[in-house]
């Protein structure tokens, strides 16, 4: 049988390089890997379907399998995870203090739909209870259009949220990256015990992207979502493999095995847990989040997102 030769957009990560430098391989397939930043990589996804396999943002994942038009089917491999109480920006001359502040303010955003941006609007709901609909949301543009149901304030400000930050048109702003912007800080200074204590309360690890190929892909080759499934968890199972091996640093951090063994306490063993049951209760929060966020019209089941033959696969 010929092989497959299939493009695989992601971004170059420890637990991604096994796959693309060729370490490990996807039986039957020749890959074509492309390498880049996860923005990049989503819209050319979702605007043109560019890629066979690719990094997907799960919250515009979960959008577009909500309204039906996804062009993607998930595998529960997830490259990307991240806590985002540190994603909270704040002017300093606001008079925001604490979470409840943000109460009825002007809050920026790259993109409404944008994963990071989910979560944090969820984490502020339910577990500092701010009523988000009562937040003027204000963004740089979306990848992928969406349509709000009426009573949720999402305009475009036609400008950087950044510079819109900068100027003081948004009190806040909810980004993955830092802003270089003076007087501006963190909402959480000390974000590392606030996502701790936040982690022991929820057990949850932030999943921001998955993995995905092209339905047609799917159908055609209905054999390849649980290779790829497998193919990704052995990169993982490398990487933090490597991440034990102190005897020559794998990695350019002195401290690492003591670094290792604090997150081993506080998160367990397995700190990146693929596989559907293990995650299915933090995605249907996701779906939950999407839908009080006006994202999606009504709650879908998890396994929508991901390709039936993956869903029993442990990892």
């Amino acid at each position: 049988m010929s092989r497959l030769t299939l493009s695989l957009a992601c971004h170059a990560s420890d637990r991604t390089r096994p796959l693309l430098d060729g370490r490990v391989g996807i039986p039957g397939v020749e890959l074509v890997p492309l390498v880049g930043e996860p923005e990049d990589i989503f819209r050319r996804a979702l605007r043109d379907r560019a890629f066979d396999i690719t990094e997907l943002s799960m919250g515009s994942h979960i959008v577009t399998t909500a309204r039906g038009d996804a062009a993607y089917i998930g595998v529960p491999v997830f490259p990307s995870r991240a806590f985002r109480h540190s994603a909270i920006y704040i002017r300093g001359d606001r008079g925001i203090r604490s979470a409840a502040d943000l109460a009825g303010r002007r809050i920026g955003l790259p993109e409404y739909q944008q994963t990071a941006a989910l979560w944090v609007r969820g984490i502020l709901r339910e577990h500092y209870g701010v009523d988000t609909r009562g937040i003027a949301w204000r963004t740089g543009g979306e990848r992928v259009a969406i349509t709000l149901p009426p009573g949720f304030d999402v305009q475009p400000l036609g400008r950087d949220p950044v510079a819109a930050l900068a100027a003081g048109e948004v009190d806040a702003l909810i980004a993955p990256r830092p802003p270089e912007v003076d007087g501006v800080v963190r909402l959480y200074p000390d974000y590392r015990s606030e996502e701790i204590a936040w982690h022991r309360a929820t057990g949850f690890f932030p999943i921001m992207h998955c993995m995905a190929l092209r339905r047609e892909l799917a159908e055609r080759h209905p054999w390849l979502p649980l290779e790829l499934h497998r193919a990704f968890a052995r990169a993982r199972d490398l990487a933090l493999a490597e991440l034990r091996m102190i005897n020559v640093l794998r990695a350019s951090l002195p401290w690492i095995a003591a670094a290792y063994e604090e997150q081993a306490a506080i998160m367990g063993g397995d700190p990146w847990p693929y596989g559907f049951a293990r995650n299915r209760e933090e995605v249907a929060a996701m779906i939950r989040f999407a839908v009080a966020d006006g994202l999606a019209a009504e709650l879908i089941p998890p396994e929508a997102l991901f390709h039936p033959s993956t869903l029993a696969e442990a990892a």
